[in-house]
């Protein structure tokens, strides 16, 4: 199948902040479970992203790494909770970057959202809420913990700077901390951090204005949000659109736009949650679509995407830049060189969502794990 006009620009090199990407797509943060048991880099987890790269993976987003070495809330997560982790990663993005790949660092706080390790640790959470799909009950934070975690975000911003990524991700989606103080379902705060929308996204921009004061200003930082929390009482998605506005406002270079769905999206596709139906093609692409065409920075949109035709077509008929890709890429590595060599048939993956397993995520069918 010969390539068209849509689906070519694809491929064509853009720029996502100052980030020079040589296409539009997007290997969004995948948690492989492949560290050593405090978050050190492994040879499994070098060969994987030199995979990716050499493949034509235009950029790449970590799996989430911990900011605070005593929080983790998946066990083999990457860590960057000190400077210990700096030269393995300076490693990571120079191999990553010999490929003409870029990479960017997602940092995440998980909170409640585990049942890893839980013990005698503290979770810390907005308030004493359990999460929904754990039940596990987090501690309500202090100011003085509040500042703690914001100090520590941009710390590791701060990391992710120094070892040769070209940009940080804050992950503020999927029932993680941020996520919850977005939320009025988890966060029933009475502070300036609870109550109206404004307090409940002061926890997010103050940790974007500390790690913007700590990387300067001409190093990309991006946010990853939930559309909508998808049940009634929770974050909806006339409240992320304000988000989004605001986080452009203050200096955010891009919006990644997914949900907070694990591995139930196919399930989901068709239903219609504030006033928008999940595709199958892309389960958040019509939220994606109205926050693109409300804000002037890059969107990147995430999930089920597997057919290029159907990209290259949303690339052509709306705002949105960039496009993430997870599950196809652990059934093929290889997908987006496929894809570019003229090999135009979609993914193999099959959406059956079994590559989320114990051991890491990886792909049960295709792509069998060699642990």
């Amino acid at each position: 199948m010969c390539e068209n006009k849509l689906t070519k620009s694809l491929f064509n090199e853009s720029k996502l902040a100052n980030i020079k990407v040589k296409n539009r797509f997007v290997r969004s943060a995948t948690w492989e479970n492949m560290t050593t048991e405090d978050g050190h880099l492994t040879k499994e987890l070098y060969n994987i992203y030199e995979d990716l790269s050499k493949n034509e993976v235009g950029l790449i987003i970590t799996g989430y790494g911990n900011i605070v070495k005593e929080e983790q809330p998946n066990p083999g997560m990457m860590g960057i909770y000190d400077d210990s982790f700096i030269n393995e990663y300076k490693k990571l993005t120079s191999i990553v970057h010999s490929y003409d790949s870029k990479i960017i660092m997602q940092l995440a706080y998980g909170g409640t959202k585990t049942k890893f390790n839980l013990g005698d640790r503290i979770i810390y959470a907005p308030s004493e809420v359990p999460e929904r799909s754990t039940n596990v009950l987090g501690k309500a934070m202090t100011k003085d913990e509040i500042n703690y975690i914001v100090n520590d975000f941009a710390k590791a911003g701060k990391r992710v700077k120094d070892s040769g990524f070209d940009g940080v991700e804050i992950h503020g989606a999927h029932t993680y901390l941020i996520n919850q103080f977005l939320s009025p379902y988890y966060n029933r705060r009475t502070d300036e951090y609870g109550g109206s929308l404004e307090n409940r996204m002061r926890f997010l921009i103050e940790i974007y204005y500390k790690m913007r004061e700590m990387v300067g200003e001409d190093f990309p930082i991006f946010v990853k949000l939930t559309a909508t929390e998808f049940f009634d009482g929770g974050l909806t998605f006339e409240e992320t659109k304000l988000i989004c506005k605001k986080l452009e406002s203050i200096g955010i270079n891009g919006i990644e736009i997914s949900g907070n769905v694990h591995g139930k999206a196919k399930l989901m596709v068709g239903q219609v949650f504030d006033g928008l139906e999940l595709k199958k093609e892309g389960y958040f692409l019509e939220y994606a679509k109205i926050i693109s065409n409300i804000v002037n920075i890059p969107i990147i949109t995430v999930g089920g995407f597997k057919e290029l035709d159907n990209i290259a077509k949303v690339f052509n008929e709306t705002n949105i830049s960039y496009f993430g890709l997870s599950r196809p890429l652990l059934a093929e590595p290889n997908l987006i060189k496929r894809w570019k060599d003229g090999d135009t048939k979609p993914a193999k993956c099959v959406r059956c969502s079994k590559c989320r397993t114990p051991e890491g995520n990886y792909c049960t069918i295709f792509n069998k794990c060699t642990f």
